[in-house]
Formats: structure tokens, sequence, C-alpha cells
């Protein structure tokens, strides 16, 4: 009898010692994943801040879905974009009333990624379902389509690691993510799970030239999911499975790379004359809990990747973030961000210090 209650005694601690060490090697690789999220930036200054409480409004029995894009216009109107049972573009005025639904039961919108506004008011919306990019005037007409649909029974599917996607077709995108034009009207798309690379036509949608491979060494890409031209021509893409900033010049040479702010899920850049890159720190949308801890925030930087503050922090109480998907900071203290599994935008007011 002894020898059997000695043999479950020693079965019981074996068990206990394999689940202990099970738990210990779990936090370990926690704390690993946490230490790859974490910005390396140190000691940066918080700027303060404060959420404009209920800014848009939505017409009666009217509601987002995943907010993943938001973008405004030289009036101030503010162009939300909204997956939930269908995609909607929304629009609403500088105090934030709705005004209309832009191409409704559009063929081009299936599964929305970003909005964005030109110099011209033109809206360009990015559909990653769709593999399409839809530019309407001020009015909501389309005036331009890039990439096109996938035939019937096509699924985009995004090539694993170590498998080589398809060699990327000029005029085809696979589920591209964002797109940015310089002071010519040249237009910028990063592009995106499944090419990962950035594409450069003109003006009228003519193919001129693209760049980047999936990898992680300098000028390669994983998951270029945002992208920025400032005043110069320079194209900045956001690199967020590498966690870093790439900046190339406009014939997309690599220049230079930031990776000090994390994994730059949203980008944008102020018109300036001065201009401000900002880049946020995502949360991942998978809800995480100890990633989420060490994320949440959005970084000021000079164009040349001089960290100057960050706010924001993980949460869901205004002025706290849950995966800002993107951006946009037309005016340097007035930022705009969507956020993707909290379905709400909010509108951010910076006080720096003077």
């Amino acid at each position: 009898m002894r020898k059997i209650s000695a043999s479950l005694a020693a079965v019981a601690l074996l068990s206990l010692l394999h689940s202990f060490t099970q738990t210990l090697a779990r936090a370990q690789t926690l704390t690993r994943a946490q230490e790859r999220a974490k910005a390396k930036a140190e000691n940066v200054p918080e700027i303060p801040y404060q959420a404009v409480a209920n800014f848009l409004k939505l017409p009666p029995g009217v509601y987002f879905g995943e907010t993943v894009g938001v973008a405004t216009n030289s009036k101030g109107h503010v162009f939300v974009y909204t997956r939930s049972y269908n995609t909607r573009l929304f629009e609403f005025d500088q105090t934030g009333k709705f005004v209309k639904e832009i191409g409704e039961g559009l063929y081009g919108f299936a599964f929305a990624h970003a909005v964005r506004v030109d110099k011209d008011d033109n809206i360009w919306a990015v559909d990653e379902g769709t593999n399409m990019i839809i530019k309407f005037n001020p009015e909501g007409k389309v005036l331009m389509v890039l990439g096109h649909r996938p035939e019937s029974g096509q699924v985009p599917v995004t090539p694993g690691f170590g498998v080589a996607p398809p060699e990327a077709e000029p005029y085809t995108f696979s589920r591209q993510t964002d797109v940015a034009f310089d002071s010519h009207g040249d237009i910028f798309v990063s592009d995106g799970y499944g090419n990962s690379r950035v594409v450069k036509y003109d003006k009228n949608g003519r193919f001129i030239a693209s760049a980047g491979s999936r990898g992680s060494e300098p000028g390669q890409l994983n998951t270029p999911h945002t992208i920025a031209a400032d005043s110069n021509g320079n194209i900045y893409v956001g690199d967020r499975s590498n966690n870093r900033i790439q900046v190339f010049d406009n014939d997309l040479k690599l220049k230079t790379i930031y990776d000090k702010v994390g994994a730059p899920w949203a980008i944008c850049i102020t018109p300036g004359p001065h201009q401000y890159l900002y880049s946020s720190n995502s949360n991942p949308d998978s809800n995480n809990a100890e990633i989420m801890a060490v994320t949440g925030e959005v970084y000021k930087m000079e164009l040349d990747g001089t960290i100057l503050g960050k706010f924001g922090k993980p949460g869901t109480q205004p002025g706290e973030f849950r995966t800002i998907h993107e951006m946009d900071c037309r005016s340097e203290n007035e930022i705009y961000t969507a956020e993707i599994n909290r379905w709400n935008v909010q509108k951010i007011v910076l006080h720096p210090a003077k």
C-alpha cells in the first residue's frame, strides 16, 4: 500500500512540475512577445490631449461596424469607411453632422480597409476584399478604378511564411491596404497582405514602377499596412509586421528606416508648411492582453525620424485606443482615429507645450 501511495505521490509531483514548467515557458514566451511589440523608444515626452465626446452623429438606426478608415477634406468634412454586414462609406460635415453615404451598393465595395482624400478633395476608398481602389469626386461620383475584383470563386489568400507569392502584376492587387499621392498627383499603393510591395502610378492610373518583396531585409516588406507622402515626394511605408517605417524616394529607392516606434498600423503626415509624421503603435486586433499592455500609443515625429512626443494608451474609455487602423492628421493638433475593434472614430485634440 505504501509503495502505491509513494508512486501516486511521485506521479502527482511530476504532473505539478510539468504544469509549472509549461506555465513558466508560457510566461517567458509572452514576455518575448511583449518585447517584440513594445516600441524601442524610451523617455518620450507625453503630449497632453483630450477626446471630443460624441463628435459624429449617425442617423437613427445606422451604426458603425469595424471602423477601418477615416479621412478629412479641406472643408473639415470627415469620411468614415466601415465594414459590417456590408461595406459603407459615410460623410459628415465639420460639426459631425451626417451628410450622406457614398457608393452605396457599389460593386467595388466588399471589405473596407482605408480611405484617403487628395489635395483636390477627391475621395479614395481602398477595398481589400475586391482588390480595388475607387476614386470619387467630392460629390461621390466614381472617377477612376485601380485594380479589379477577383473572378467568381477566387479568394485572395495571404501566402504563408517561406512561400513565394506569385509574381505581382502591374494592375492587379492582392489585398492592398492604403493609397497616397505626391504633389504631382502620382499615386502610391501599399500592396499589401499578398504582394508585399509598393506600386507607383501616374495621375491617370498608368503603371510606373513597383518595389519590395516579402521579407525583413532593408527594402523588403512584411504587411505594408499604411502609406503616406511628404511634400518632397518621399514615400513612408508602415511595414507593420517588421515593426518599422521604411522611407523611399519618389522613384521607390529606399532612403532610410525608422524602427523605434513599434508596429505602424497607421501613419499620417501633416500638410505643413512644417510637416510632422504620426505613427500608431497599435495593439493587435487579436486582442492579446499581454501585448495590449505595452502598445496603444501614437508617436509624433519629425520627418527625419526624430521623436518629439507621444500620446494615448490602451483602453476603451474616451481618449484610450484599441487597435487604431487609420489616422487623419490634416491639422497638426487635431487627429482622427478609426479603431477596428472598438467600432468607433475619435477626434483627438492635442495640447503640446509651447
